[in-house]
């Protein structure tokens, strides 16, 4: 704001208790609390893999975009701690006979494009990127996505906690299966980033099927088979 590129800036939580010094509005994750048409730049990082109507909130922020204003978010994707779920499932399996969910769904980049798509917004891009990060241990992992305020927030997950047996076991599995030849296990973050545009009459338009002037094989310069 010290540049004078952004004119007002508000920030969206759920809690007071996550306010500093910019001007913050409080709202439920499933509420964008923005007027229609009333902002041209909407960012969410790494919040709306938590949502449960995710295509409504999409459709709340496609509304609250002024003509061409800017839709950007992080979201983690597919695979995300699927060496996690992998082990916690297979150690309560096997101790205790069920298994509930202990690590959310992610959502896959094509159904993050689908849902840009259907909330009407223009130019829907994503994109993903793979990251991985190396603990020294199951615990040491829990205890860092714990600090992330990233625990199990299903509705359907088993209320009863955990024994220590089903931990002590996961980590005996995790270190099995996802070790380094150092002994420092390996957990995959998936991070979809996406942009869309609120419409507008300046933008570009896909040209009408059939108007094209050159056919690809020209342009690759290859046999047309």
């Amino acid at each position: 704001m010290a540049t004078g590129k952004i004119g007002r800036l508000t920030r969206v939580e759920t809690d007071a208790a996550f306010g500093g010094s910019e001007e913050i509005a409080i709202a439920p994750l499933e509420t964008v609390p923005v007027a229609p048409a009333s902002v041209n730049l909407v960012v969410s990082p790494l919040s709306l893999h938590l949502t449960n109507d995710t295509p409504g909130v999409f459709i709340q922020i496609r509304r609250a975009l002024a003509p061409d204003g800017l839709f950007l978010a992080a979201i983690p994707g597919n695979g995300t701690l699927q060496e996690l779920r992998e082990v916690l499932l297979a150690a309560e399996s096997e101790i205790t006979g069920g298994a509930s969910p202990r690590v959310i769904p992610f959502a896959d980049v094509r159904d993050i494009g689908a849902l840009l798509q259907r909330a009407g917004f223009a130019l829907p891009v994503t994109d993903t990127e793979t990251y991985t990060v190396r603990y020294a241990s199951l615990f040491a992992l829990m205890k860092d996505l714990k600090a992330m305020g990233m625990t199990n927030p299903l509705a359907a997950r088993s209320r009863k906690p955990l024994s220590r047996a089903v931990f002590l076991r996961a980590a005996e599995l995790y270190a099995e299966r996802f070790a380094d030849p150092d002994g420092r296990i390996r957990a995959t973050f998936s991070v979809i980033f996406l942009s869309g545009w609120a419409p507008h009459e300046s933008q570009q338009k896909p040209l009408a099927p059939g108007s094209a002037k050159m056919r690809l094989a020209d342009a690759l310069k290859v046999e047309e088979t």
